[in-house]
């Protein structure tokens, strides 16, 4: 049993099984509370699907890619909640759920080109390319993660998809069919794409009188 946690735009928990199936699953499209919803969406999921902490097998993290402020709140929720449980932490890209979302419930055709765009703020956005379904089931990312600026996003002559919130559902079921055919994870580090406004100091400024 899986719980998939996800900020990266909005935030979305889910609860899913190792063979795919999803028990339950909260979302909110509010991209400025994170901190504030996901311990509730949490709680809720886990109490909507019948499931305790103690059946899960696995914890999901969205890795992105998403803006500083509201994805690192979704990963350090999925470490720490996997911590105290004793849990793997299973990285996934969050595109790829929203991908693989679009693509199951027919949103889009099985082989068809893909452009999952998301908000980056600044005027920005992310954007990832697919060119449809593998033999795994799993959306075959034929560009980016990326940054980009609006008008300079890749003329790619699939369907376009502009994401508000990542489905927790989607982000469990790519981490079961991972499972199932030993395939790659998304890396440790968050997909930010780039760097934080916060940077480290120079070293300590001289005072004069």
């Amino acid at each position: 049993m899986l719980l998939a946690i996800d900020t990266s735009a909005g935030s979305s928990v889910a609860v899913v099984t190792t063979s795919g199936e999803v028990l339950a699953e909260r979302s909110s499209d509010d991209s400025m509370r994170h901190a504030e919803v996901v311990g509730s969406l949490i709680v809720g999921c886990l109490d909507d699907a019948g499931v305790t902490v103690g059946e899960l097998t696995g914890i999901v993290a969205g890795m992105g890619p998403g803006p500083f402020t509201g994805l690192r709140i979704g990963i350090a929720a999925a470490r720490a909640f996997a911590i105290g449980a004793g849990l793997p932490v299973h990285a996934v890209v969050s595109h790829d759920a929203i991908a693989l979302d679009a693509y199951d419930t027919g949103a889009v055709a099985p082989d068809a080109t893909l452009l999952v765009v998301t908000d980056a703020r600044r005027r920005e956005r992310y954007w990832t390319s697919y060119d449809g379904l593998d033999a795994a089931g799993l959306p075959s990312r034929s560009g980016g993660p990326a940054l980009s600026k609006p008008d300079d996003l890749p003329e790619h002559g699939g369907v376009r998809l502009d994401a508000t919130v990542v489905p927790g559902g989607a982000l469990g079921r790519i981490a079961a069919l991972l499972l199932a055919s030993d395939g790659e994870f998304a890396g440790s580090e968050p997909l930010y794409l780039r760097s934080p406004d916060v940077t480290l100091s120079a070293g300590a400024k001289r005072v004069t009188a």
